[in-house]
């Protein structure tokens, strides 16, 4: 038997990079998935895999709560619920401080609304389905902008927007992790460097280095990652992983580091 056998899943952001990586491995430890994406072709990336765990995808955009709704009823209608939520889509661009007053209200609400909203919303939305079943997992997509810098370049001054949305994911990831500890529910976040992902190849319209693409992580690595987290059975931590690092869970953190590293 597989270790996810019997449980449903729930990927957002789930078409392409790395929530189509999670997407993958989890049907593939036996899960049955249901990814979203604002992607049309989500539909069509859920039928080309080939499980063992179910797969089925969704047009939704997780900042619109009407189709989360409808994204969490397929997920209970077809596999009973939902055991496990990975809250991976995300949206990035400049902002730099001399942009206008208005697109900067224009940029936090594309940015936030993917990236802080959505993940408050679906997880509302799932957190009583997984009290239901008896436990489960949240994992948030952070960055590693949120640990202890292991090299220059982090934060950088022009994403001040993203940066303060990943930070914001940590009052999710601690207190939930606390309050929902008595229900088995587990809180983590993944917080990763570079990684070979369509977002990050974005920043040179596609075409990045070679020698530097050599250098990043793949999604199948981070993929990996959150197996290994959802097998480990922690809570309330951020896991980071580094370019030129071991991609691994390391020991767990004592209590007053497992958000701040």
């Amino acid at each position: 038997m597989r270790m996810l056998d019997g449980r449903s899943a729930i990927v957002t952001g789930g078409a392409d990079g790395l929530g189509l990586a999670f997407a993958r491995r989890l049907a593939a430890e036996g899960a049955d998935v249901t990814l979203c994406d604002i992607d049309a072709d989500a539909p069509d990336v859920a039928a080309a895999m080939d499980g063992p765990g179910k797969v089925q995808g969704l047009v939704a955009d997780v900042s619109n709560l009407d189709g989360l709704r409808r994204v969490v009823e397929a997920a209970r209608d077809a596999y009973g619920g939902v055991d496990l939520l990975v809250n991976n889509a995300g949206r990035w661009r400049r902002t730099p401080m001399t942009d206008s007053y208005d697109k900067a209200v224009e940029d936090w609400d594309f940015i936030m609304g993917t990236n802080f909203t959505g993940v408050l919303l679906l997880s509302r939305l799932c957190i009583p389905l997984m009290i239901e079943r008896g436990g489960g997992d949240i994992v948030n997509i952070s960055t590693y902008y949120v640990l202890p810098a292991r090299s220059p370049g982090t934060n950088a001054p022009e994403t001040d927007l993203y940066n303060a949305s990943k930070w914001a994911l940590n009052g999710f990831t601690q207190a939930w992790a606390n309050a929902l500890e008595e229900h088995g529910i587990r809180v983590n976040a993944l917080c990763m460097g570079a990684v070979d992902t369509p977002m990050l190849r974005g920043l040179w319209d596609g075409d990045p280095p070679v020698e530097l693409v050599e250098t990043w992580m793949r999604p199948e690595q981070i993929a990996g990652l959150l197996i290994d987290l959802i097998k480990d059975g922690r809570s309330g931590e951020n896991i980071g992983a580094w370019v030129g690092e071991p991609v691994e869970l390391g020991p767990r953190k004592p209590a007053h580091r497992t958000v701040t590293g």
